[in-house]
């Protein structure tokens, strides 16, 4: 298994056991997370490679990988997601550096994987 395997089986399982926990609060904050993500003003495509903006400002590796995954399900193209990786670093900074080695490297193993 790669790293984004891993990955994508642990939030598969944790998500799994958080919602198992029948929490209202936590069940309403997943819905609203996921209900973000859909069409509206900004395609579902677009707002995912927001998502990746965001998450590699806050400096989220866990959120750059799923950001990463769905935004090349979504067919960014690798141009498209480096120019988003660089206004993560201009609005970041130098401190977005890290996450910008992991960002690339979560895109490199993406573009690795079967079709």
């Amino acid at each position: 298994m790669s790293r984004l395997d891993d990955f994508e089986a642990y939030r598969a399982r944790m998500n799994e056991r958080i919602l198992s926990i029948d929490h209202l609060g936590i069940k309403r904050f997943f819905n609203l997370d996921s209900m973000a993500y859909t069409d509206g003003a900004l395609s579902a495509r677009e707002k995912e490679l927001l998502g990746l903006v965001a998450s590699m400002v806050l400096r989220c590796n866990d959120c750059i990988d799923y950001h990463i995954l769905q935004c090349v399900e979504a067919g960014w193209t690798d141009e498209a997601l480096v120019e988003a990786f660089n206004v993560a670093l201009v609005v970041g900074g130098s401190i977005v550096i890290p996450h910008l080695r992991h960002a690339v490297e979560t895109l490199d193993l993406a573009r690795q994987r079967p079709a």
